[in-house]
C-alpha cells in the first residue's frame, strides 16, 4: 500500500509552482524521502499499530538502546516525559520505546501529519505546528492531560539545528510548564545524545543564509532515520522534577529555558547546578 504517496500530496498541494513540478523532480524527492522503503515496512508490519508498531520499527532498524539512569523513571505514570529532539523521526521511536516499556500505553504530543499513518494513531495527541490548534484539537489534548496516561513531549516542537555554533534546540516554549502544572504531572527529563549528519545542518544553514524560509532539510529525516540502523542510541534519564517547582519566582517561559539547560546539563552530569 502506498501510506505514504508524494506525487499525491503535491497533486493536492495549494502552492502551484509545486503543484506542477516536473515528474523528474517528483521521482527525486520520492528517492529522497525514501519512499518505497517507507511503504514497504509499514505494508509489513500493516497488522501492528500502537505500541505493538513501535516495538516493530525498533526491531526492523536493529536499534539498540542504551539507557543510563533508568532508575528515576517514577512509579507514577501520570507524568511528563520531555526530551531534547536531535534527530526529529529516531528520538520519537525511541522516547516512546522507553515509556511504553515502563508504563504500556502512552500519548505522544506530535505533529498532526502522523495521523495519516494508521499505525501510530492510538499514540498520538495530535497537534497544529503549523498554525493555530483546532477546537477538536484542544478538547482533545485537556482529556489526554487530565487523564493518568504517560505523556511524551518534545518541547523544542522542531529537531535540533545549528545555533550559536552549537547543534542544540532552539528556545523551547512554555506551553510544556504551563500543562504540567494545570494537569499536575510532574516533569521526567530525558536527554538523547547524537546528531542528524552533517548534510542535514549544511542545507540548514545554507537556506538561512540565503532567506529560504521553508525547512527543506526536513525532507532528509527518513534518510536520516535509515542511517541509525543497526545503531546505538544512548538515553540519559535525570530525575524527575515536581510540578510544584515552577511557582511565581520565575515567568513559565523562564522556567521552561532553565528545564532545557537542566535536560543539556544530563550530558555531562552537571544537572545539579541548575535546580539547585
Amino acid at each position: 500500500m502506498k501510506y505514504i504517496d508524494i506525487s499525491s500530496y503535491i497533486m493536492s498541494s495549494n502552492f502551484k509552482v509545486i503543484k506542477h513540478s516536473p515528474r523528474f523532480i517528483i521521482r527525486w524527492i520520492e528517492r529522497i524521502i525514501w519512499q518505497e522503503e517507507m511503504n514497504q515496512i509499514l505494508t509489513k508490519y500493516s497488522d501492528y499499530e500502537g505500541v505493538g508498531f513501535l516495538n516493530k520499527m525498533v526491531e526492523e532498524l536493529n536499534i539498540r538502546i542504551e539507557i543510563e539512569g533508568k532508575e528515576n523513571l517514577p512509579d507514577n505514570k501520570k507524568c511528563f516525559f520531555i526530551s531534547n529532539h536531535p534527530f526529529g523521526i529516531m528520538d520519537g521511536l525511541v522516547l516512546t520505546k522507553i515509556v511504553s516499556d515502563r508504563y504500556g500505553a502512552l500519548r505522544s504530543i506530535g505533529n498532526e501529519e502522523f495521523m495519516k499513518i494508521p499505525h501510530v494513531r492510538p499514540l498520538i495527541a495530535a497537534v497544529n505546528v503549523f498554525s493555530r490548534n483546532s477546537r477538536e484539537y484542544l478538547i482533545a489534548l485537556n482529556e489526554i492531560f487530565n487523564s493518568n496516561v504517560p505523556i511524551t513531549h518534545f518541547p523544542a516542537g522542531e529537531v535540533s539545528r545549528l545555533y550559536g555554533w552549537k547543534i542544540q534546540d532552539c528556545q523551547w516554549g512554555k506551553s510544556y510548564i504551563t500543562k504540567a502544572v494545570s494537569s499536575n504531572r510532574n516533569l521526567v527529563p530525558f536527554y538523547m545524545y547524537g546528531r542528524n549528519s552533517y548534510l542535514f545542518y549544511f542545507i540548514n544553514s545554507f537556506r538561512r543564509l540565503l532567506g529560504i524560509k521553508v525547512n527543506i532539510e526536513l525532507i532528509l529525516l527518513p534518510s536520516e532515520m535509515f542511517k541509525k540502523r543497526n545503531k546505538t542510541i544512548k538515553v540519559k534519564i535525570g530525575k524527575p522534577i515536581p510540578y510544584q517547582k515552577f511557582d511565581n519566582t520565575l515567568s513559565h517561559f523562564e522556567w521552561a529555558q532553565k528545564v532545557r539547560k537542566y535536560i543539556y546539563n544530563l550530558e555531562d552530569h552537571s544537572e545539579t547546578d541548575v535546580f539547585s
